[in-house]
């Protein structure tokens, strides 16, 4: 800090103690000049000098005593003494510009990434990246970890597509036991139902549900939910179908736990003469054709360009390769007026749902003269099941689905179905299922690709009753954020999806809603280890 006198001493000039800058210059009246007026002057200088000392310190500890002129000192001191903007705006607005750049040009084959954003730092500090580099290596590695995800994501999906597919552990360990319990225990082959009840399986005062599987613990809740929510449960009577190698095991469950006073009745496929590779194409088209199984059970990845796909796009190609979509179980609905002849209404549930309410009044429901009763699922908020149109299901590139469906026509939910075989027998239907069928395995599966449904959707079109929404709530298999409650208020529940709730990968907080008809103290469950979870 220095002072200047004038040699009239006119002026004193208040300057840095390197000259640049002229911080205050005071000029005095010669004639007027007097010892007063020299103390008065000390004393105001006395009294702001160290207020210049502040300032001159902070501009030099900031590194802009190279500033020459005052104003430069205004932009620098202005943010924290004036409120002025500081410059963080024009370096948001350059690196902006550095980013954009960047965005537009090829990444510098070779570059070397950081594995972590504090490592990046860390490379910043030893190696003094320019702006321009480290723009690069932050897109790098945004790009890189990106495909990471995405990666890690197919797999998921794929590693979830092969648990729903497989069978656990304990319901394998359960079949078993029961089948060894058929062959060494009279009790577990006793008739069902007796003898005496045997008329009861035709009689149309009856209440007749169908339920074909192959899994001994899912139909075991259908039927127990069943029974439990209904307020007539000596009207049911439950038609259990199942394949020849679970058929002994099916027996046993049902035989060694009655759900009295309901009726239940367990058949093979073997059992039913109707069953014939004549009847049902089905068969022979999977036993004939190996492109079929190995479309369902062969390799999903490859030839699989994940570039040019969604995750979304590939679950949904997964969900339709389901091997459980080339089962006769699976397609075993469309022949219940050939396989029960004499029964006039049925209902028909999948062995993936569960029954929270009595389901008598849906015999009470007139279908005026439709032959299924249905669900229709176009008008829900749910992306997954319940906005579903026919274009969610057909390839309208072809020529035949263009020119004989219409794409905004409403779908409807297979799962829990009212049938009026009366009303079906007079129909097509199964020869329009069957034909659909055929074109789409002269196609190469090029039509359709999801199972039983699409043709199901041509093949009942003009037949289908809607039936209130509440009676059948579709997607716990598929989104775990499914409304609670909801879900409580629901008829039927359905876990169709690929997260069984019998499965690890069902979701956690809607497995109770199945466990809860699940009998955890039943010998057979224990000692097969399948616990509440």
């Amino acid at each position: 800090m220095q002072l200047h006198f004038s040699p009239c001493m006119r002026s004193i000039t208040i300057s840095s103690s390197n000259g640049f800058i002229d911080l205050m210059k005071i000029k005095v009246a010669a004639r007027h000049f007097s010892y007063r007026t020299l103390f008065h002057t000390i004393l105001i200088l006395a009294f702001l000098l160290p207020f210049v000392f502040i300032l001159t310190a902070v501009v030099t500890l900031e590194g802009v005593n190279k500033c020459s002129s005052f104003d430069c000192l205004g932009r620098r001191l202005g943010p924290r003494f004036l409120g002025r903007v500081d410059d963080s705006g024009r370096l948001v607005r350059d690196f902006y510009k550095i980013l954009n750049q960047v965005n537009t040009e090829e990444i510098p084959h070779g570059l070397k990434l950081p594995d972590s954003f504090s490592q990046l730092v860390s490379e910043m500090k030893n190696s003094h990246y320019d702006a321009r580099t480290f723009a690069f290596m932050l897109r790098a590695m945004m790009e890189k970890f990106e495909r990471d995800i995405r990666e890690s994501k197919f797999t998921e999906l794929m590693n979830k597509h092969f648990a729903a597919s497989s069978i656990p552990k304990g319901i394998h360990c359960l079949s078993l036991r029961l089948t060894d319990e058929y062959s060494s225990n009279a009790h577990a082959r006793k008739q069902l139902p007796p003898p005496e009840l045997l008329p009861v399986l035709s009689d149309n005062s009856y209440h007749h549900f169908i339920l074909s599987t192959d899994n001994i613990l899912a139909a075991s809740v259908v039927v127990a939910s069943t029974v439990q929510s209904s307020l007539k449960p000596e009207k049911i009577v439950f038609h259990v179908i199942t394949d020849k190698k679970t058929y002994a095991g099916m027996h046993s469950w049902f035989a060694l736990n009655p759900v009295f006073p309901a009726i239940v009745e367990v058949k093979g496929v073997h059992q039913f003469d109707w069953l014939t590779r004549e009847n049902v194409p089905v068969l022979q088209a999977v036993e004939n054709q190996n492109g079929i199984r190995d479309y369902y059970h062969g390799n999903h990845v490859a030839g699989a360009n994940f570039s040019d796909t969604t995750p979304r796009t590939f679950a949904s190609k997964l969900q339709a390769r389901s091997p459980k979509y080339i089962s006769l179980l699976n397609h075993l609905r469309i022949y219940i007026p050939e396989l029960f002849p004499n029964l006039d209404k049925v209902v028909f549930l999948d062995d993936d749902v569960v029954i929270q309410r009595d389901l008598s009044p849906l015999w009470e429901i007139d279908l005026g003269g439709k032959v299924n009763g249905a669900v229709e699922t176009c008008e829900g908020e749910d992306e997954w099941v319940m906005s579903k149109h026919f274009r969610n299901y057909f390839n309208f590139s072809h020529p035949l689905i263009a020119k004989n469906l219409d794409a905004d026509e409403c779908a409807w939910a297979y799962g829990m179905n009212i049938f009026d075989l009366s009303a079906w027998r007079k129909t097509n239907i199964r020869e329009t299922y069957h034909s659909w069928l055929r074109e789409n395995l002269k196609s190469n599966m090029t039509m359709w690709k999801l199972g039983t449904l699409p043709p199901a959707l041509i093949a009942f079109k003009g037949h289908v009753f809607p039936i209130d929404p509440s009676w059948h709530m579709l997607g716990l298999g598929y989104q775990n954020n499914t409304n609670i409650e909801h879900v409580k208020k629901a008829a039927v529940v359905h876990y169709n999806g690929q997260s069984k709730p019998w499965l690890q990968i069902g979701f956690e907080h809607l497995r109770p809603f199945w466990t809860k008809y699940v009998n955890y103290s039943n010998d057979f469950i224990r000692n097969c280890h399948i616990l509440e979870s």
